[in-house]
């Protein structure tokens, strides 16, 4: 279910401000941006990953899916959150089909959820004969509450949508990436997708996702930290979030607290890097990729490549992928590239995937 790349999806990242929404179809090598839209939700109708207001969400994206561009019928949608885990396990070297029939009392060594609650999925990352040497096998790991994929699935069906493929954030990014990027061998990258209300990382080794936590800061921290110590309105406290003034506060006034809260998160974010370090046979991380709306904050980007010493891209993926903005309504890639990344991995799946 959540794994591997018939027919093509719409791609639907429900998150906790905004719903996203693309569908692609084939150009020449690669794709193109058929469908596009963005709907806002009301403030906590999503609460770290939980469906808190369905009825609203689904209101959400039913006005996504009235823009007549969208041709698809079914979904690809994506997870994250603690209802969420991926692990790195280490098992002792079998075959396939040895695996499958163990995986779910092997499993429930590792999920602190009972094992009759999740839907799980696992990819054996050590290639074929790799693990014999030592008589042992990587397996990642991937288990889902069934409630919450419930609840997703439950909202989509709502707006006159089926979901057909429900992924986890981190993966989908790395579609996209995959698409957009390639990968290179033995390269250590991290994708840092810095939403509304979390984070998602990704550390990529080759074309092998090698660890993965969310982080449940983002966006919204900033602004009500702005809020909270300066006193002012939401909307006033997002556009200085954005480097702009406001009547009566200069951006330079809130740069002290914008500044604290960055500290907060890449304090989280270090102490990510460095429980994979400890864990991996790597030891560097070559270069840091960074999407999500709370990517733009004002120095946030500079500050990951300061205290870590290392090159932070952009991620546009739209890179590979081609978006005719004009023809589809908007007035720049640049206006929608920050939050399209998980949706253009979405889109990426087939109907056929597990």
């Amino acid at each position: 279910m959540f794994f591997r790349r018939s027919k093509s999806l719409m791609g639907l990242d429900i998150g906790s401000s905004a719903v996203k929404a693309i569908e692609l179809k084939p150009h020449r090598k690669g794709y193109k941006v058929s469908a596009i839209g963005v709907e806002p939700l009301p403030p906590d109708s999503i609460v770290d990953g939980a469906i808190i207001d369905g009825g609203a969400v689904a209101d959400a994206v039913g006005r996504l899916f009235k823009n007549r561009q969208f041709k698809a019928r079914d979904v690809a949608a994506s997870l994250s959150g603690n209802s969420v885990i991926v692990k790195k396990i280490t098992l002792p070297a079998m075959t396939e089909q040895e695996l499958s029939e163990s995986i779910y009392w092997e499993a429930e060594q590792y999920i602190p959820f009972d094992i009759q609650d999740v839907n799980l999925d696992y990819e054996i990352l050590t290639p074929p004969g790799g693990g014999e040497a030592q008589g042992t096998m990587d397996v990642l790991l991937v288990a889902a509450k069934k409630d919450k994929i419930a609840d997703y699935t439950n909202v989509i069906s709502q707006a006159g949508r089926t979901a057909v493929v429900v992924d986890v954030d981190a993966f989908a990014l790395q579609n996209a990436y995959e698409v957009n990027y390639g990968f290179q061998p033995g390269e250590v990258v991290a994708l840092l997708n810095a939403g509304a209300s979390a984070t998602n990382i990704n550390i990529l080794n080759g074309a092998q996702s090698v660890f993965t936590r969310d982080i449940s800061m983002g966006g919204n921290a900033f602004t009500e930290a702005v809020q909270r110590e300066l006193g002012l309105p939401y909307e006033q406290a997002e556009q200085l979030k954005k480097g702009q003034d406001v009547e009566g506060v200069s951006y330079e006034d809130a740069r002290p607290v914008l500044k604290a809260m960055t500290d907060n998160i890449l304090l989280e974010v270090e102490k990510t890097f460095d429980f994979f370090k400890a864990t991996a046979s790597s030891d560097r991380i070559d270069r840091i990729v960074l999407s999500g709306g709370g990517s733009r904050v004002d120095g946030f980007a500079e500050a990951l490549a300061a205290r870590f010493n290392t090159e932070v891209l952009a991620f546009d993926p739209f890179r590979q992928v081609l978006l005719e903005p004009e023809r589809l309504g908007l007035a720049s890639a640049d206006d929608v590239a920050p939050f399209a990344a998980i949706a253009v991995g979405l889109a990426l799946r087939k109907a056929a995937d597990r």
